[in-house]
């Protein structure tokens, strides 16, 4: 089972408490590695009660129950009696050069403690400048500069939660002439400076790999997977630059690509099988549709597991804890 224990420092303590106070401290807050799972939208949670099919999990953007209590959290109560959850943070940015918001980073820490969600995640981007936040993930250099405040922010919000986070990496649609760290190796020292575990997102790769023209294939050959505890799928949409070259749009709106799906058997049949999460925000389909989405990438971690249990694949890589 894939567990996330309390790291051992200062904030344990507090966390811990709070782990008791919990009533999911000890309900359904564990995965295996062949887990599937979606995003969680209240249009479908009747749906998702009636027939979960192949779901295991949910993941929820913690900026939609930053409040205290009404519908939202009544909803998300009634689920996580029956399901683990992922909670996928989307405002703290990592990425930018100002300290996180301690009233945010509170905020998350209460979530955290209320729902005990088996994976925490954050993305390697900034979103905020001085006392605005602003609707998007927005890409950084990588330069040993912005290395150190990363890991600063990745630090410090591990220690305030009192547990491992997974860091995604990024849909990037430009890129800085100043950065003189490859992405990959940029993730790979965040992990060996902070502790923290990685979320690959495929379609991200594949955005991005489109978009630049570079390889996606070496950049998996080249992204540590040891270190990856969850891994994101998606739909994204076609448009073209300004100079009508082919430009990819991260946009969680539709099923996931054939690429997309054949750069993930790749990486699971290498890897062995990893939670993973089909994200679909904008247009929802019917429940159907999205839980199809899901029982294909269940279909691909059962047999890789089977394969690796079989003892014909490779080893399986040690996922963070």
């Amino acid at each position: 089972m894939i567990s996330h224990p309390l790291r051992s420092h200062g904030g344990s303590a507090s966390a811990a408490s709070s782990d008791a106070e919990s009533p999911f401290a000890t309900r359904q807050n564990e995965l295996t590695p062949a887990s599937a799972g979606v995003g969680f939208k209240h249009d479908h949670v009747d749906a998702i009660l009636e027939n979960a099919g192949n779901v295991n999990f949910l993941e929820v953007h913690a900026e939609n129950y930053m409040g205290d209590g009404g519908h939202p959290h009544r909803t998300l109560e009634r689920v996580r009696q029956d399901f683990p959850i992922s909670l996928h943070g989307v405002c703290m940015s990592i990425g930018g050069p100002k300290p996180i918001s301690e009233d945010h980073l509170s905020r998350f820490k209460a979530l955290v403690d209320r729902y005990q969600p088996a994976l925490v995640s954050e993305h390697l981007a900034w979103s905020t400048h001085d006392d605005v936040f602003m609707n998007d993930l927005l890409p950084l250099p990588y330069t040993k500069e912005t290395l150190d405040h990363v890991c600063s922010h990745v630090s410090h919000m591990q220690d305030v939660i009192g547990r491992q986070m997974l860091l995604e990496n990024p849909a990037t649609y430009v890129l800085f002439e100043n950065s003189t760290i490859s992405e990959t190796d940029f993730m790979r020292q965040i992990v060996k400076r902070t502790g923290c575990g990685l979320l690959l997102d495929i379609n991200n790769v594949f955005v991005s790999a489109t978009n630049h023209k570079f390889s996606a294939l070496e950049y998996l050959d080249e992204f540590p997977i040891e270190h990856v505890g969850e891994i994101h799928l998606a739909g994204h949409t076609e448009q073209e630059d300004d100079e009508g070259a082919l430009l990819l749009i991260d946009s969680h709106n539709r099923p996931v690509s054939d690429p997309v799906w054949e750069l993930y058997e790749d990486v699971i049949e290498q890897a062995g099988p990893i939670p993973t999460l089909v994200e679909w925000d904008s247009d929802l389909p019917e429940w159907p549709v999205l839980r199809s989405e899901a029982g294909n990438a269940h279909k691909i971690l059962k047999r890789s597991e089977k394969m690796h249990n079989l003892g014909l694949l490779g080893e399986r890589h040690a996922v963070p804890g």
